[in-house]
């Protein structure tokens, strides 16, 4: 019963790591736009986000917040009530609570994210917060298609907490 609890300090540690990177990035991005890090590949960007990715849903700030705390809470009661965490399901969590919980503060506090990473395949500026969820997610989906047995919807390998 402790590893839960020990997920959700993780997931707070890693929105205080995203807090501290947007902070550096309004301080001193926020003033001169973009830095190119690797010419032709990578950017850092600054960009008020007040939609989702690429810009959906623009200025529908509460829509988020409040889609954001519902699947945090979900995540939280999942990992107390579900009985077949595996290490993989307890980091995917942990991810994507993290992330979300960093982001959540940006649209509460702020009303925007604060995005800042580009790369040139891929249009969206992002932060350390959207990385978060993103590889918490692929986590969680390699667990369900590779892990998982179809028919009992137990974990193949089943975890000792």
């Amino acid at each position: 019963m402790l590893v839960p609890f020990l997920m959700i300090g993780l997931a707070v540690v890693l929105a205080v790591v995203d807090q501290i990177l947007k902070y550096v990035v309004v301080q001193n991005l926020k003033p001169i736009g973009t830095v190119s890090v690797i010419p032709g590949l990578l950017n850092f960007t600054y960009v008020e986000n007040r939609g989702a990715a690429f810009g959906i849903l623009s200025n529908q700030r509460w829509f988020f917040i409040v889609t954001t705390a519902l699947l945090m809470l979900a995540i939280l009661i999942l990992l107390f009530r579900y009985h077949h965490h595996t290490g993989l399901t307890y980091l995917a969590s942990c991810l994507i609570f993290g992330g979300g919980l960093g982001n959540m503060v940006d649209r509460v506090w702020l009303g925007y994210v604060v995005d800042y990473i580009h790369v040139s395949f891929f249009p969206p500026v992002f932060n350390f917060a959207d990385c978060c969820i993103v590889i918490g997610t692929a986590l969680f989906v390699i667990h369900v298609l590779f892990f998982t047995d179809r028919k009992a919807g137990e974990p193949v390998l089943r975890s000792k907490h």
